[in-house]
């Protein structure tokens, strides 16, 4: 099987969990990644957490970007919130700004930066919020990347913004015939067994396409695969995603290595 992609980057969303912090999770799952979207207050994370996060992520070489979302802490920011635009504004600059800031302080350039949650999900399909977070990451430093849903109009808004733009599959996320990833009230919307998500991995990466959850197949070109933090196995599936995208002969990169 040939790759599609020279190489393709792995990145996972982290500095969501003190615990995995505390008990070395986080660092083995950093160690396994090559970009960090690292959560900066919105739905989780406070100082404390991105000054260890991305500590961790110079150390071991991963490219480090911003994950803000709904300023719901509560719900973890997965489910959509009915906020005015400029608060919604307001809360996007600061979180941004606020790990652009503690990355500065470590001597670490802050490469892109990838919605969270329910913010990621709605701003794929809603370009007046796709817009919104485009203007607010543009407040703080309009040479970012922007992650987003692979395939998705989100991408096409960003890219008439100027932005560089990086499309985004899931090896842990089931997805629908439509491109949207399965709601997670599903219990097959998780994938947490990394023999399954590896398989989804070369899929995506080798074949350019995933089974989606009614079987039939759909069309995905990503430059980065994800897996989530707090997805259960995490360590595991990484670590069986790398070991199976390498058999393939797929290199794995950092994206930021192509911001220009």
């Amino acid at each position: 099987m040939v790759s599609l992609v020279p190489h393709v980057d792995l990145n996972a969303d982290v500095g969501e969990n003190p615990a995995a912090l505390a008990d070395g999770t986080e660092l083995s799952l950093i160690k396994m990644i090559t970009s960090a979207n690292i959560a900066c207050g919105g739905h989780a994370g406070d100082e404390g957490s991105m000054r260890s996060v991305v500590a961790l992520c110079k150390s071991a070489g991963v490219a480090v970007g911003a994950h803000p979302g709904y300023p719901d802490c509560a719900g973890f920011g997965r489910q959509p919130m009915t906020i005015p635009g400029d608060v919604l504004d307001a809360s996007l600059r600061q979180q941004v700004h606020a790990l652009r800031r503690v990355a500065g302080d470590l001597g670490v350039t802050l490469h892109h930066v990838k919605p969270h949650g329910a913010l990621y999900n709605v701003s794929a399909v809603d370009a007046s919020l796709a817009k919104l977070v485009a203007l607010s990451v543009a407040a703080v430093d309009k040479n970012l990347a922007l992650v987003g849903l692979a395939g998705s109009p989100a991408l096409d808004e960003w890219r008439k913004g100027g932005f560089f733009v990086v499309g985004e599959a899931f090896a842990d996320r089931r997805y629908e015939p439509d491109g949207s990833l399965r709601l997670r009230k599903y219990d097959d919307a998780v994938i947490e067994d990394p023999v399954d998500a590896a398989r989804q991995a070369v899929d995506i990466v080798c074949r350019g396409g995933v089974t989606a959850a009614d079987g039939s197949w759909l069309r995905v070109h990503a430059q980065t695969l994800c897996v989530h933090g707090d997805t259960k196995n995490v360590v595991a599936i990484a670590s069986a995603v790398r070991r199976a995208l390498g058999d393939e002969g797929v290199q794995i990169a950092a994206f930021s290595s192509l911001l220009r």
